[in-house]
């Protein structure tokens, strides 16, 4: 290279650089990412990250079925073992509920308010199923931690917001369900059919969908707080769900990445991390139940065999989740007809004053299982006949007949199937092989919190006698 192309080359990058630093700050401009999202994607968005987090089996995220005894895994024992801290499971489980979740639907909240173009009607509904979408949001974090951030929470100006008791958020998250439902009107719309993966804008369905929410809050506060349950039972029972086609379906699709979270970790993985649990297989030959096809498929044998929690299992030994929870396309259920008919049935077990007898709804429940997972009316009779299953033969009390069809028909659901076996608290379950605590009736807070938030953090420790797995929450009271 000559001395001239030298000069020509460096007086060229000189220029180039000179060009590059001029208007340095159109580096902090954004080109690709829109500066404004609408409110119904922010909606869509959170309703559909809550559904993939109830979902997935992603043991870094959602550990439920082990905690159940529904799946067992193969070979990593760490949380069938209720180790949680390893992958830091409470972290992911907080920050996925607090901003990925509550921060979308906030500022969907605020741009409904801001949107000129909407009628007071559609305002009024957008925001109600807004702030629905947070109460059910927040009723899950506070029956997983107890006591959590909530009146600074969402406040970008509180860096370290404090802790609010548990039972009080409880009252107020039921408040602002109340004022919801005064909102909600189905003479309007409320999000378009493109936004809304659950009712397509059918403002009916959501009405329904929120008084049957509200027996859910009601029916977790039935032993802590029994005149307020019963009120609220009574108030929203005839305008809830009337059979499973109200149920608040997510959708899915057949296509990455907008598939159901199960089919990644199943299929899509080529990984065989899960089998069957055994306490789950026995109880269902036990009873000859029929949804056993559906919800696994034999061992290489051909045999429905289930493997022990917490111990190592080999794949082709046991029976392993079934075909129909590979289809991508599989929905995401944030409320359903079974779940409300077991509520019924115990409703009217504690003498609240609803139609029908407490058989007749968990008959209504258990047919419903059946034919959503596939089955027939005609084997809904023929299992509901047994002595081992109907209501009038079955052992125990009611709440162990309702615990244990509950434990059943919340399969692939194993989220409210804790939250309903701490409440019930059926059936007995044994410990996992290598058990490291006792019974996990609550998650311990984030490492994160422990030591951003310390103040505020160990006061909520301090309040409930220790961060500890085993500690029941306010409603569970026995």
């Amino acid at each position: 290279m000559n001395i001239k192309q030298t000069i020509y080359i460096g007086a060229f990058l000189a220029t180039g650089l000179l060009s590059c630093t001029k208007n340095i700050a159109d580096l902090n401009t954004e080109t690709k990412a829109a500066s404004q999202v609408p409110a119904g994607t922010l909606f869509a968005n959170a309703v559909r990250t809550l559904s993939d987090e109830l979902t997935t089996p992603n043991v870094n995220r959602n550990v439920f079925r082990l905690v159940l005894h529904h799946w067992a895994t193969t070979t990593y024992q760490d949380e069938p073992n209720y180790d949680f801290s390893t992958r830091a499971i409470p972290q992911t489980w907080w920050r996925t509920m607090y901003r990925d979740i509550l921060i979308d639907l906030q500022e969907a909240k605020r741009l409904i308010g801001l949107d000129a173009s909407l009628s007071d009607g559609v305002r009024k509904n957008q925001a109600a199923l807004v702030d629905l979408m947070q109460v059910y949001t927040y009723s899950i974090l506070v029956n997983t931690f107890g006591d959590v951030p909530y009146s600074e929470a969402l406040d970008y100006n509180q860096l370290f917001p404090k802790y609010d008791d548990a039972q009080t958020i409880y009252n107020d998250l039921i408040k602002r369900l109340e004022a919801d439902l005064v909102d909600l009107n189905a003479g309007s719309a409320a999000f378009p059919a493109a936004a809304d993966f659950v009712y397509n804008g059918d403002t009916n369905k959501w009405i329904r969908w929120a008084n049957t929410l509200k027996i859910r809050l009601a029916m977790t506060l039935a032993d802590v707080d029994p005149t307020k349950a019963k009120a609220m039972v009574e108030a929203a029972d005839l305008k809830a769900f009337t059979s499973a086609a109200d149920n608040a379906l997510v959708k899915y699709f057949p296509n990455s990445p907008n598939n159901n979270p199960i089919w990644s970790d199943l299929i899509q993985s080529k990984r065989q991390d899960f089998v069957a649990g055994k306490a789950l297989v026995d109880a269902l030959q036990a009873r000859n139940d029929p949804r056993m096809m559906q919800f696994f498929k034999p061992n290489d044998a051909g045999q429905y065999v289930g493997g022990i929690v917490g111990a190592n299992n080999t794949y082709t030994l046991f029976a392993r989740p079934g075909t129909k929870l590979e289809d991508p396309s599989l929905p995401g259920v944030l409320l359903s007809y079974d779940e409300l008919e077991f509520y019924r049935a115990e409703a009217i077990e504690r003498g609240f004053a609803i139609a029908g007898t407490a058989a007749e709804h968990y008959d209504n429940a258990v047919r419903a299982s059946i034919i959503y997972w596939g089955g027939s009316d005609a084997q809904a009779t023929a299992y509901l006949a047994q002595p081992s299953v109907a209501y009038a033969t079955a052992p125990g009390t009611y709440k162990e007949k309702i615990g244990v069809q509950k434990w059943i028909a919340l399969y692939n659901r194993a989220y409210e199937g804790w939250t309903e076996y701490r409440r019930l608290d059926a059936p007995a379950l044994p410990a996992p092989a290598a058990a490291k605590s006792g019974f996990p009736n609550r998650f311990p807070y984030p490492g994160n919190e422990q030591t951003l938030n310390k103040e505020n953090y160990t006061t909520a420790a301090a309040k409930m006698g220790g961060d500890k797995v085993e500690t029941k929450l306010f409603w569970d009271k026995f």
